[in-house]
């Protein structure tokens, strides 16, 4: 503890995997060079989807950068994509197997709906409707047979706690371990957990992140019906984040992590230092549409954020908006800036990383971060792409047509879900 208040908490490693780019360097180019990741849906027969269009992580090859290769045929492509940016995350913080006392080593992690593919249960499907004569009811079940159909480790892939444990197991982190699973905002939230848990002295680094993927079959269907995708099947047009003509948002895929210790811990060992984290907060909106559509959930976790860190709005200099681009999320996201941060919400610049991305449910929070992060090394904040004509309704100041160079080290980064559940963070450079 430092005197007079809880332990300063720094970024020492970040890790990416995502349809902008894998590994760091990657995705900050395309990032600032304002290149979109966002392509016409070719993995997946599209022809009976709403969207056409989504942004799909390309040429990741799960054996170059999980170390427990025998693993990954227990993994969804959910979990393989959060234990490689974990692994370049400690790879990045200049961390091997024990650098750190490995109970000293914890994991706190996001994860979202992962699903299964149709084929794993194909042939207990095939089973039992073969002991039926083909005629199910509400009221057939699996019989032993048909059971006996289902591989063993058939569930391990689905299980949301699995990338947790998969990373836990990749650098022997036998700390606190915990699973978030609250949709966008679970990045965001586990890294108020983690820093919670180091400030509690219950670890001395852990390693923070979120992964999803919406581009499979039932996923894209489920999200088809549910979401607010958007219909335009032209890939630089799909997703507008608080653009006035904005249809929708995109889904997509991807991994974020981040490696987070004591600040005396990183100079101690000399690490290279991202940022520090100033505050975080949460809140959720709560019953009643009047508070969904102005987002109080979010207005109450930037104001715990700020307060965390001690700032007024006036010390942010971004935000990285959860920038959804349906007309009502961003709308509402809006609003929520408008009302806490008052009369200077149309002044500060902000960003929304999604409209490179899209959304992918926890891994799309995480992702977000390391794209704040590396802003903050590099001192300047990536546009918003396909904003082109501002929604006097949002009256916000979306950074496009170019990067914009970074004033203030400050930077406040934001997730909401559908449901109104939301978390806030601030961090800053050093």
């Amino acid at each position: 503890m430092t005197a007079g208040g809880p332990s300063r908490i720094v970024v020492t490693g970040v890790g990416v995997v995502s349809p902008v780019g894998i590994g760091n360097d990657s995705f900050w180019d395309n990032l600032i060079h304002g290149r979109s990741g966002i392509d016409t849906l070719r993995s997946i027969p599209s022809d009976n989807l709403k969207s056409k269009v989504a942004a799909q992580v390309r040429g990741f090859d799960p054996v170059g950068h999980i170390y427990h290769k025998k693993f990954i045929k227990v993994m969804s492509r959910d979990i393989q994509l959060g234990v490689a940016s974990a692994s370049m995350a400690m790879k990045d913080a200049g961390l091997s197997r024990g650098d750190v006392d490995p109970e000293r080593l914890g994991v706190e992690f996001g994860a979202g709906h992962i699903s299964s593919t149709p084929e794993e249960l194909l042939d207990a499907a095939r089973s039992l409707a073969e002991a039926s004569l083909g005629k199910l009811d509400a009221s057939s079940g699996f019989s032993k047979e048909s059971m006996d159909q289902i591989p063993p480790l058939w569930l391990i892939k689905q299980l949301p706690n699995m990338p947790a444990c998969h990373v836990a197991i990749e650098h022997d982190a036998r700390g606190p371990n915990n699973t978030i699973t609250s949709c966008e905002s679970s990045a965001l939230l586990a890294l108020a957990e983690a820093v919670r848990t180091i400030q509690r002295n219950a670890a001395d680094v852990m390693i923070v992140g979120a992964c999803s993927s919406h581009i499979h079959p039932l996923e894209l269907t489920r999200l088809n019906l549910m979401e607010s995708l958007s219909p335009i099947d032209d890939p630089h047009l799909a997703c507008r984040p608080f653009d006035r003509d904005r249809t929708g948002t995109v889904v997509g895929e991807g991994a974020g992590t981040v490696v987070i210790e004591r600040y005396e811990h990183a100079v101690a060992r000399g690490a290279t230092i991202y940022g520090e984290v100033l505050g975080v907060g949460a809140g959720c909106d709560g019953a009643g549409v009047n508070n969904l559509e102005t987002g109080v959930g979010l207005q109450r976790a930037i104001a715990a954020a700020l307060r965390s860190a001690q700032l007024t709005p006036g010390d942010l200099g971004h935000i990285n908006a959860h920038g959804k681009g349906t007309y009502r999320d961003d709308l509402a996201e809006a609003r929520a800036y408008h009302a806490v941060l008052g009369s200077i919400a149309d002044r500060i610049p902000v960003t929304a990383l999604k409209s490179y991305f899209g959304v992918f449910d926890a891994g799309a929070g995480a992702v977000e971060l390391v794209g704040s992060l590396l802003a903050l090394k590099h001192r300047q904040i990536p546009i918003t792409l396909n904003y082109r004509n501002p929604d006097p309704l949002c009256d916000l100041k979306v950074v496009h047509q170019e990067p914009l160079r970074m004033q203030n080290g400050i930077a406040l980064t934001v997730n909401r879900t559908r449901v109104g559940q939301s978390a806030a963070a601030v961090i800053r450079a050093i």
